[in-house]
Parts: C-alpha cells; structure tokens; sequence
C-alpha cells in the first residue's frame, strides 16, 4: 500500500510530534508517513525532534509578516500554498500549533486537518484549557475533563470530533499533575486517531 503523506504544525517542544514518530517507526500509523514539520517559531525543540528522525522541516513566523506590513491572512494563504506545492499533503496534524488559522489555510486542505485539543467537545474551547479545567475543578464545577482530536474548521475547536477520552480530576492534583495526565492521554490517542483518519474510518466534518 502506498505511503500517505502527514504535515505535522507545531509551535514548542514538540512531545505530541514525538509520540507519532514514534509510532510511526513502530508501524502504529499504518500507511501514514510523516513528511514535513512546520513550526511557526524557529527555536521550537520540536524541530530538533524532526531533525533527529530525519524529517524535512519549515519555519514561517507571523513576525516575518507583520515586520513585513502583511496580514494573518497573507501568512495563512502563503503557507498553504507551500505545503500544497511541495508535499500535497494526505493528512495535517496540528500538535500544539498555537496560532489559529484563518479560511485563507483552511479551506485549502477542508477535511484533511485535525487537531489536537485538551477538551472535550464543546468544552473549554481556545487557550489555556487544561488551565481554565483545573480552576473550575479547584472551585468544585467540575470532576473530569478531557482529550479530543477533531476536524479542523475556522470556528476555533468546534470540528467534528473524531476521538475523544476522559481524564478525571483527583483531589490533591495540583496543576502539573493534571497537565502530565492530560500529555500521557494526548500521547496516546493522537497516533491512533491519525491511523483512523488515514484508513479512512474517520468521520469527515
């Protein structure tokens, strides 16, 4: 069976990359290979991930554009256009990729990106999730939170879900407890939803 091509956008270290290289080389994404990472900050550790495992890598900052007098738009559309001409991309695996792409990204590639948020549908949607979970567990508004991957669509987290997990809230957690709880799940399910997606037993959006 011919190999299918991931892009994987990061913005940090990289840990959510590490664990699909890591099944990657166990054979645990099925066709999936990855072919490209792309960082939109160029001291993120997780390039040096890639570099290790030998995967071509990118790095296009919004500060080059702004610096520049373009737009978020610009850099969206630019970006899109480069991974569309150099890889052509099966799949886009957004893993930690901290900044929210426009339609100008999207609509290129609607269907095939998935993301990777620390919630469960329809909760905590944007930033600081695990944060904003443990603040409403510590108030007593909540016993459990969660992991889903799901389809990427310009409203922010709000795609059809295509694997999702629940994580409890133990009394006496504090914060880093929780988030080590949260990575641990995240390190898990992304591999298997990227394998699902691939086989194409992924509901589409």
């Amino acid at each position: 069976m011919a190999s299918k091509k991931i892009v994987v956008l990061i913005s940090g270290s990289g840990s959510n990359l590490q664990a699909l290289i890591d099944a990657e080389q166990k054979g645990e994404l099925g066709c999936g290979k990855i072919t490209l990472v792309v960082s939109n900050k160029k001291n993120a550790y997780g390039l040096t991930r890639a570099s290790n495992a030998s995967i071509p890598t990118f790095v296009q900052t919004l500060k080059q554009y702004k610096d520049a007098g373009k737009t978020r738009e610009d850099f969206d559309r630019d970006l899109a256009q480069h991974i569309e001409r150099t890889e052509a991309p099966d799949l886009i695996v957004l893993a930690g990729w901290m900044h929210i792409l426009s339609p100008a990204f999207i609509d290129m590639f609607r269907g095939r990106i998935i993301n990777l948020h620390p919630a469960l549908p329809g909760e905590l949607d944007g930033a600081h999730a695990i944060d904003r979970a443990y603040e409403e567990f510590k108030e007593g508004k909540r016993l459990s939170t969660g992991v889903m991957v799901h389809y990427v669509i310009p409203e922010v987290d709000k795609g059809k879900p295509i694997m999702t997990q629940v994580i409890p809230c133990v009394e006496g957690d504090t914060l880093e407890d929780l988030e080590n709880r949260i990575h641990a799940v995240e390190h898990q399910i992304l591999p298997r939803a990227v394998r699902q997606v691939l086989a194409g037993s992924g509901q589409t959006q």
